[in-house]
């Protein structure tokens, strides 16, 4: 049974730094892509980034430049760093693995932990 559980969220001032984990367990992860999903009140899911198992990083242009994915393989864990970060950027977000990413930018997920709030104040 796959777990994830984030940790890290909370409130923040324009401009400030937040950094996400996700310890995942319950098999193995080789080959799978990781990464986080954010939902903003009253809007949909979406794909922030994510990382493979090699390193290979990919992001949404909402969060390019400012955001960076890490991945410690030995430890199942990914982080999510967050800099400049934006009161639009106030958000649940969700870790999630087995993300598969379209041609055409779609990105979809296989599992994701319960969710961490991120607070962006102006």
């Amino acid at each position: 049974q796959v777990q994830l559980v984030e940790s890290g969220g909370g409130l923040v001032q324009a401009g400030g730094s937040l950094r996400l984990s996700c310890a995942a367990s319950g098999r193995t992860f080789r080959s799978s892509a990781m990464g986080w999903f954010r939902q903003a009140p009253g809007k949909e899911r979406e794909f922030v980034g994510c990382i493979t198992w090699s390193g290979s990083t990919y992001y949404s242009d909402s969060v390019k430049g400012r955001f960076t994915i890490s991945r410690v393989n030995a430890k199942n864990t990914v982080y999510l760093q967050m800099n400049s970060l934006k009161p639009e950027d106030t958000a649940i977000y969700y870790c999630v693995v087995d993300v598969t990413l379209t041609t055409t930018g779609r990105a979809s997920f296989g599992f994701s932990g319960q969710g961490t709030q991120v607070t962006v104040s102006s």
